[in-house]
């Protein structure tokens, strides 16, 4: 059992937690801000992707997803993907991976 604590974690991207099995991170944009693109794929693991606050827009294979708190977003693997957050305040999200892409 392990027990993680994510809030104030300000860091961009943080691998909090793993095991050989799964991996998870928090990862916490500016207002603006992006990361991924058309080249950004993890071609042997999904990503969940958990909105804990803040907005923005998830493009996947070029469709774009809203992204509020509480969204949930299954990537699956090898799927092109981009986050970016809205222009109000930071989107932070928690990721899992599986298995471990990081």
């Amino acid at each position: 059992m392990k027990h993680v604590e994510t809030k104030g974690r300000d860091e961009f991207f943080d691998v909090v937690a793993g095991t050989s099995r799964s991996q998870a991170a928090v990862l916490v944009l500016a207002s603006g801000g992006s990361t991924g693109g058309a080249d950004n794929r993890h071609p042997e693991s999904d990503q969940w992707l958990f909105v804990v606050s803040g907005s923005g827009t998830a493009t996947i294979e070029g469709r774009d997803f809203a992204l509020e708190a509480g969204s949930l977003v299954l990537i699956e693997a090898g799927e092109a993907h981009e986050i970016t957050c809205g222009p109000d305040e930071p989107l932070r999200t928690i990721n899992v991976y599986a298995p471990p892409a990081y």
